[in-house]
């Protein structure tokens, strides 16, 4: 049997996917029902296409905007939060390197190795990367678990700005008439076509996801129809 390549082994798993997929999906998911439930809303309440693409247009923009914005501060905060701590860790690293030993050897005990077994792991760790073992297994600071500000708003805006256009197409090309129609049927399969295309880049349940996505989306879009049945004026 060829020897395993540690490395290519580690990058197979989902999990190293997570970070960019969770803002990918989650911006691709609001733009597909954030835009068609406005959509769906100003048409109930619309004779005319021109208020409805303009409302579209106006929330495509500043939902991409938005969701780039949001996302770039949450993991910044996250990012900030977590260097604070690193910091923290290495004052005391250098200044109380026996007691640091000693919390690394009781967490090792707690996963269920011998005390004697759990403090040669702790000083062999320690003496290989000090800082490196104490974020991992006392902060749980990981490569995996540290997103990027940069990273993540750009994928999400972009997948926010995805979905969004195809609801917009719909307010381009349906007829007026029955567009919320159109937007409810295609909003549906895109979301049907996301959910699937997400559970299997993650490797989880496909109808899962479906299911998850269509009763929320339904739910969203339902009630923006609802907005413009009940406070709508017809221009």
């Amino acid at each position: 049997m060829a020897p395993i390549n540690i490395d290519n082994y580690l990058d197979s798993h989902y999990i190293h996917r997570s970070n960019w997929l969770r803002a990918a999906v989650l911006g691709a998911n609001d733009g597909i029902i954030s835009i068609s439930s406005l959509a769906i809303g100003v048409t109930t309440a619309s004779t005319t296409r021109d208020p409805i693409l303009l409302a579209t247009v106006a929330g495509l923009v500043a939902g991409a905007l938005s969701m780039a914005a949001g996302e770039y501060v949450s993991v910044s905060s996250q990012t900030d939060v977590e260097k604070a701590d690193i910091e923290r860790e290495k004052q005391e690293l250098a200044e109380m390197p026996e007691e640091e030993l000693h919390i690394l050897a009781q967490i090792y005990e707690k996963r269920g190795l011998k005390k004697e077994t759990a403090m040669q792991v702790a000083k062999e760790l320690t003496a290989a990367d000090a800082l490196g073992t104490h974020m991992r297994d006392e902060l749980g600071i990981t490569e995996i678990s540290q997103a990027n500000p940069i990273q993540a708003a750009i994928a999400s805006g972009a997948a926010f700005t995805v979905g969004g256009l195809l609801p917009m197409l719909v307010t381009l090309f349906a007829p007026v008439a029955q567009m919320e129609y159109f937007l409810y049927g295609f909003t549906i399969l895109s979301l049907v076509i996301l959910g699937a295309v997400s559970a299997k880049t993650g490797g989880s349940s496909i109808i899962k996801a479906v299911v998850r996505i269509l009763i929320w989306g339904t739910i969203a879009m339902v009630l923006s129809a609802l907005v413009g049945y009940l406070f709508g004026v017809n221009v």
